[in-house]
């Protein structure tokens, strides 16, 4: 099953971009799903950035983009997007986006294990 992450592309420093996240041929298991952002800058590892439940709506951010992205999640479209604010050149990375099936307690959420769906990825870039 593959996710696909799309809105990728090249900012400047300050601006803002919509990362989305769609399931082609499969709903989120919409009753209990997770579904979280990751992203791997080169040359580093993959990095939790936040994550949703599809039920209730609640949200777990990492600290390093806590208050500037925001996770959401549209039930009629079975789609996840990542509002970026406030871009920086550190933000630069390849984003993924990941689908754990189930709900995961929130020690878990960061974990890129308990992720089984990962979408192909999509480039981030900010220029200063």
């Amino acid at each position: 099953v593959q996710l696909q992450a799309s809105g990728g592309g090249l900012v400047q420093a300050g601006d803002s971009l919509r990362l989305s996240c769609s399931a082609p041929g499969r709903a989120f298991n919409s009753a209990s799903d997770t579904v979280a952002w990751f992203r791997q800058a080169p040359g580093k590892e993959r990095e939790f950035i936040g994550a949703i439940r599809w039920t209730g709506g609640g949200t777990h951010y990492s600290d390093s983009v806590k208050g500037r992205f925001a996770i959401s999640r549209d039930s009629a479209k079975t789609m996840v997007t990542l509002q970026m604010n406030s871009l920086a050149p550190e933000d630069t990375a390849v984003y993924y986006c990941a689908s754990a099936g189930r709900r995961l307690i929130l020690s878990s959420v960061a974990d890129a294990r308990q992720y089984a769906y990962w979408g192909q990825g999509t480039l981030v870039t900010v220029s200063s």
